[in-house]
């Protein structure tokens, strides 16, 4: 998701240090402190303009939430959303994800969102791919024992990728649709993207898995999509 230059953006965020995390590495290990309330702390990976870490916040009081989103002008949009529904329980952190486990202490985090993270479609880019093994590896350093690991995307490609590699992790999965908007055994709450897409007629594939058990891949013997 790209906005165009946003000249308040970089202003916008170093005024908000309650919300945006400016020094995040200053906290590994002791992101509760940042919060009102000690809560389970529930992260999105590329929150994008931050409709559905908002949503989900003031839909569950009881947890605290974190958005990590590399954009300057979108995280800024994201502040903006927080700042206007007055949320108390969610944080922003302004960088890429390959930093997690700089940023997060080992089993610091209850669960995990991507949604509607970059396909990166062509095959010799997998590895930079939000769900290849890589990333699992570090979203299990990350989450407590049994965490959790949310993910939705349009794309079925993308979407068949990331079954195989959580097959190939041992992942155990909780909940599985691959038409999550004709699914009402599932509650959920859309990004701006699933929106444009809905609209669109486009079916979302989403899967919840948990880290009850994890494996070293042998990626020779993956078949990259």
């Amino acid at each position: 998701m790209r906005l165009r230059h946003i000249p308040e953006a970089e202003e916008g965020l170093a005024a908000n240090p309650h919300i945006v995390v400016t020094h995040p590495k200053n906290y590994k290990g002791k992101f509760q402190k940042r919060f009102k309330k000690n809560q389970p702390i529930h992260l999105e990976i590329g929150m994008g303009k931050g409709q559905f870490i908002v949503e989900m916040a003031k839909a569950h009081p009881e947890l605290n939430f974190i958005g990590v989103e590399m954009q300057t002008g979108v995280i800024y949009r994201a502040l903006e959303k927080v700042l206007e529904e007055g949320v108390e329980n969610v944080q922003l952190i302004n960088t890429k994800a390959q930093m997690i486990t700089d940023l997060f202490a080992e089993g610091e985090i209850d669960h995990i969102y991507l949604n509607f993270s970059d396909p990166w479609s062509k095959k010799r880019y997998a590895v930079r791919r939000l769900t290849h093994f890589n990333f699992l590896e570090s979203y299990h350093q990350v989450l407590k024992d049994k965490g959790l690991l949310s993910f939705k995307t349009d794309n079925r490609k993308f979407f068949e990728f990331s079954i195989q590699m959580f097959n190939a992790a041992h992942m155990t999965i909780r909940e599985l649709s691959l038409n999550l908007h004709q699914d009402l055994e599932i509650k959920n709450i859309q990004t701006e993207y699933e929106e444009k897409f809905s609209k669109q007629g486009k079916r979302i594939y989403y899967t919840q898995l948990s880290f009850d058990f994890f494996q070293a891949v042998d990626e020779t013997a993956l078949d990259y999509i």
